[in-house]
């Protein structure tokens, strides 16, 4: 293990563009509840379930029932993203704050992660790719300009039936997070990729790499094409070191990924920064 990490640091020392592909299993240790655990989200909500899955349906067919029902105090609907809505309350854990230093160091370029809390913001990396959106932001589904929760006044909305909100665009604005179904918003699908491609290390943290397109990053970045991506140069790839810090192996094991650091991230990357810091 310890050889591990040195190993770890002394390629992300030696590595020109680093960037860190983050997943649930870091926010699990922040203490934000899985979805479908005994104590899950959705175990204990089943018809907060059944609306995540027709979000997304019912804002494209009627944007304005979907934000009627969006606001809705009784509504299930209006359950879900309150609950989404307390991940605001989460602190980062050590293994946010140990990205965060790598970042200051010079040594990370970007975060690209699934998460959708912010934690990563709220730690100090200043270049994040939410891939799946962030729950406390509003996005233009024209346009794609973000928006705070400040800046979209719903009840004020809701009070004068100047529902769907809109962009100055014209564009309507839905919630950021990518809802089932929804295609990843093109700006960041673009930077994902072009991060990945861009990349000489890949520091894959706390994901099981089961959740696409997102899982296919890593063979973007150590061969160059994708099944997911339309287009390809053909250009021959530099060479790519891929590192998983991990509880548990994933698809990536062996065949993607040079080694596995097996465990929290919360302990490990801290551990990795240690060693990165003796190095500099």
């Amino acid at each position: 293990m310890n050889d591990l990490i040195k190993r770890a640091a002394e390629d992300l020392v030696q590595s020109e563009h680093a960037i860190a592909l983050t997943g649930a299993g870091m926010s699990t240790e922040s203490g934000i509840p899985d979805f479908r655990g005994p104590d899950g989200i959705w175990t204990q909500d089943p018809e907060a379930e059944k609306k995540a899955y027709e979000a997304y349906e019912m804002f494209k067919i009627n944007p304005r029932k979907f934000w009627e029902e969006r606001i809705d105090p009784d509504s299930a609907m209006r359950r879900m993203f309150e609950m989404f809505g307390e991940l605001n309350k989460v602190l980062p854990n050590p293994g946010h704050f140990a990205l965060a230093e790598l970042e200051k160091t010079g040594v990370l370029k970007s975060v690209l992660t699934q998460n959708v809390d912010g934690l990563h913001t709220k730690a100090g990396n200043t270049n994040v790719v939410e891939y799946h959106g962030v729950i406390n932001k509003f996005r233009c589904i024209k346009c794609a300009n973000r928006f705070t929760p400040d800046e979209i006044d719903l009840d004020n909305l809701s009070a004068k039936s100047n529902l769907p909100p809109l962009c100055e665009c014209s564009g309507i604005i839905k919630d950021d997070g990518v809802f089932f179904g929804e295609p990843i918003p093109e700006d960041v699908r673009n930077k994902s990729e072009e991060e990945a491609l861009k990349c000489d290390l890949m520091l894959i943290c706390g994901t099981s790499a089961v959740v696409y397109p997102f899982a296919d990053l890593p063979t973007l970045a150590k061969f160059g094409i994708s099944r997911f991506r339309t287009s390809y140069s053909g250009e021959p790839r530099q060479k790519v070191t891929i590192i998983e810090v991990n509880a548990e192996s994933t698809p990536l094991t062996g065949t993607i990924s040079d080694y596995l650091i097996q465990g929290k991230t919360g302990e490990l990357l801290p551990r990795i920064v240690e060693e990165v810091r003796k190095i500099l």
